[in-house]
């Protein structure tokens, strides 16, 4: 493999969808403005549940397709179409047909749960069907649930063909698919990679979820003492990120760049982070050493934040060891808390937060936190805070002890 390259990593472009919005618009103008979205759950049965409901996010019309293409799209390519749409778009790479001008393009992408509603929307059929029908109109969902019919889908309806690698290392995936696209370029593997993760929700994942008693029968409360559980939500952020060379050579716009990457993996606990937060820390500073900066840069932290009890504690005890003293000076939210924890997408969008923070200054107010943790207390941002530093860190912890960590900077 090549030896990596010193080349600073360009992000020209972004594009979500989310429970607050269609497009990274409306979701940040609202985001900023402290909204947030909780309901009951329409697509799925969740009777006999714990909890019955979360962060459905609205599906994009689809406009630009035919609508029987839109009808044998399942969830996940519903989000994740539009998204990735956006992100080319925003980076000068969509032609006047609304299509890839690039004929070949890498992907990196993360997701959990694929489009399992449409596995279970088979089985649902199944069991309610006659015996002598039960074959009858089901190829189409048995075929098409798993991940690789996503990354076909984002290939054919946006006209551009390439490998793909798909990350699953649960919630920490999408940062990792960033961290991974990343690694090709810098490797030289890659000029440019369309990177980012999806997840719609589903009856698995949503009862799985339940059935932990992981879900808050209320507002998620990231690093308050008294929360009680995360809010699942559902969709999806795309990044497109390239050699800084190959962003000037086609004279794409600059709007951040990714100054570093660190990750770790931990055998502390198939579900519970360590205590001592001490493998995101690891992570932290593998990211603060690749970018060659120090902790006190740092001007805002997008947090993990799920609003359990554990993941929260040891959050706060990695950014105190890392941050020490500075940590009153930057300001940390989690945005879980008004559009619900996306699972593979929870990573991209919050590093598509981050990189809108640089641009537009803004910072999400943490929502519903009354009595915070004392080691993070006087970091949470509040409404009309402003970013007084150009890094923002976003770091992501998931099942198994995998934990992520991106740092952002403005050109």
């Amino acid at each position: 493999m090549p030896s990596p390259s010193p080349e600073r990593l360009a992000i020209t472009g972004w594009g979500s969808v989310s429970a607050l919005g269609e497009d990274t618009a409306s979701t940040w103008i609202r985001l900023i403005r402290g909204d947030h979205v909780r309901g009951p759950i329409h697509n799925f049965p969740v009777e006999g549940c714990r909890v019955t409901e979360g962060a459905e996010a609205p599906l994009p019309p689809l406009d630009w397709l035919a609508p029987k293409e839109v009808r044998r799209l399942g969830r996940a390519s519903r989000l994740a179409l539009p998204a990735a749409r956006e992100a080319l778009g925003h980076a000068g790479l969509l032609n006047a047909h609304g299509r890839c001008t690039l004929p070949e393009l890498e992907m990196s992408l993360s997701t959990t749960a694929c489009s399992m509603e449409r596995i279970e929307a088979f089985v649902r059929q199944v069991w309610a069907a006659p015996a002598s029908h039960r074959h009858k109109k089901q190829l189409l969902r048995v075929a098409t649930y798993q991940s690789q019919q996503q990354v076909k889908d984002l290939q054919t309806h946006l006209n551009f063909s390439g490998s793909a690698t798909l990350i699953s290392n649960a919630c920490a995936g999408g940062a990792n698919a960033i961290g991974h696209a990343s690694d090709l370029i810098r490797s030289g593997l890659a000029d440019i990679v369309l990177t980012g993760g999806y997840d719609p929700l589903c009856e698995l994942v949503f009862c799985g979820f339940d059935s932990l008693q992981s879900l808050a029968p209320e507002h998620c409360r990231p690093f308050d003492r008294q929360r009680n559980g995360l809010m699942l939500g559902e969709g999806a952020g795309f990044l497109v990120l390239e050699s800084e060379t190959h962003a000037t050579r086609r004279g794409a716009p600059i709007r951040g760049f990714l100054a570093g990457y660190g990750h770790s993996t931990d055998t502390f606990h198939l579900t519970q982070p360590a205590a001592d937060g001490a493998p995101l820390e690891r992570a932290i500073h593998a990211a603060l050493q690749r970018a060659r900066m120090k902790p006190e840069e740092v001007g805002y932290i997008n947090a993990h934040g799920t609003g359990t009890p554990f993941n929260d504690r040891a959050e706060a005890n990695a950014f105190s060891r890392v941050f020490g003293e500075e940590l009153s000076e930057i300001k940390l939210s989690s945005t879980k808390a008004a559009i619900g924890h996306t699972l593979g997408a929870a990573g991209s969008l919050e590093a598509i937060f981050c990189l809108q923070a640089l641009n537009d200054g803004h910072i999400p107010p943490q929502l519903h936190t009354n009595d915070p943790e004392p080691l993070v207390a006087s970091s949470l941002a509040k409404p009309g805070d402003k970013m007084a530093r150009k890094v923002a860190l976003s770091v992501n912890l998931g099942f198994g002890g995998s934990n992520a960590a991106l740092l952002f900077t403005t050109p």
